[in-house]
């Protein structure tokens, strides 16, 4: 009975951190329902959502192609914390973008 449940919450964890490099795959497995897994699930779609933002707005001329770097190297720092946390077992929201995740409901 330990080894399943020591299985189980190797699995949840590799989804919690498979969910911030494509947050949408832990949605399609038994993973859905696991509560630690969609907290970060949610935080990966933030993440994806601030980088799609970004995106758009490195097309404007000038600003964008100044600010729209500093913003990525941002997200990447903020990637690496979830991964992190997602791997020590810790459900921290993320810094600047974790608050928004919290609204979000799946």
């Amino acid at each position: 009975m330990a080894e399943t449940s020591e299985k189980t919450k190797e699995l949840n964890t590799g989804m919690a951190v498979l969910a911030y490099i494509i947050f949408f795959v832990p949605l399609l497995t038994d993973a859905k329902d696991d509560p630690y897994v969609k907290y970060h699930v949610k935080q990966g779609l933030v993440l994806f959502i601030a980088w799609v933002l970004t995106g758009v707005f490195n097309m404007v001329p000038v600003i964008g192609w100044f600010l729209a770097p500093i913003v990525y190297l941002v997200l990447l720092v903020l990637l690496i914390m979830g991964i992190l946390n997602a791997v020590n077992g810790n459900k921290k929201p993320l810094p600047l973008i974790g608050q928004f995740a919290d609204k979000i409901n799946l």
